[in-house]
């Protein structure tokens, strides 16, 4: 079996937990179909609820938040303490949008909001470089995106993989065994519609309604499990 960590930085709204639980839920969902030797463990750090040490998991799987990993909480801070020490540790560490943004913060890159502002529904990722760890090969996926924070500047011993036309940093890798992806691999359409919805207000009104049409696209997010699946066994 291979232990995996996920760090809850945020929770579900309760209304919308009907539609396929919290992130505790939907992790597990996505990495079973390809993955079905990861044995999770659930850290939920926004409510102070840390692993130990580095050591106690393989992998750590770090999630999207309504928060900044700009803001000054002090789970936050302990949270970047724990990816640096992922980082010394050698574990591999898989960031999705706020764990991506996460892991660029805590290793001296620089994460801001971006001039664009949301990035919603469905987004073409193009491959900037080919991994091994990429199998199936792919020169382009789409995955869904919930986002206004975007990585500026990548940190030291950074390698660019992936890029949208919204979003220059769509995927990196920070030397060896760390990872980020801005997109939601995880998030099923219905739950992207829903949260889209919600959030009218604050993406706006015209967004919204490009995003709810560009659920119609085709979702890689299958071939994109393998591929973590994948970099998590190097």
């Amino acid at each position: 079996m291979t232990k995996v960590g996920l760090l809850e930085c945020d929770h579900v709204r309760e209304e919308l937990l009907p539609i396929a639980g919290d992130y505790r839920e939907m992790f597990p969902a996505l990495f079973s179909q390809v993955a079905p030797d990861w044995e999770f463990t659930f850290y939920d750090v926004c409510n102070g609820h840390f692993p130990a040490s580095a050591d106690v998991c393989d992998v750590y799987l770090c999630t999207g938040s309504r928060f900044s990993v700009y803001d000054d909480e002090p789970w936050i801070h302990r949270l970047k303490e724990l990816v640096r020490e992922i980082h010394n540790s050698g574990k591999k560490y898989i960031g999705v949008c706020f764990g991506h943004q996460m892991l660029a913060e805590a290793l001296g890159g620089k994460v801001l909001k971006s001039a664009v502002g949301w990035c919603v529904g469905v987004h073409n990722f193009q491959v900037l470089r080919q991994e091994a760890w990429m199998l199936p090969s792919r020169q382009s996926f789409n995955l869904l995106m919930m986002c206004q924070d975007q990585v500026m500047e990548l940190p030291p011993d950074s390698t660019l993989l992936a890029e949208t036309q919204d979003c220059p940093v769509g995927m990196f890798r920070v030397g060896e065994n760390m990872i980020g992806i801005q997109a939601h691999p995880e998030f099923p359409k219905t739950y992207e519609k829903a949260l889209m919805e919600i959030r009218t207000e604050r993406i706006g009104q015209a967004k919204v309604e490009m995003g709810v049409v560009s659920l119609e696209l085709p979702l890689h997010e299958l071939t994109f499990a393998n591929w973590l699946k994948n970099f998590a066994a190097l």
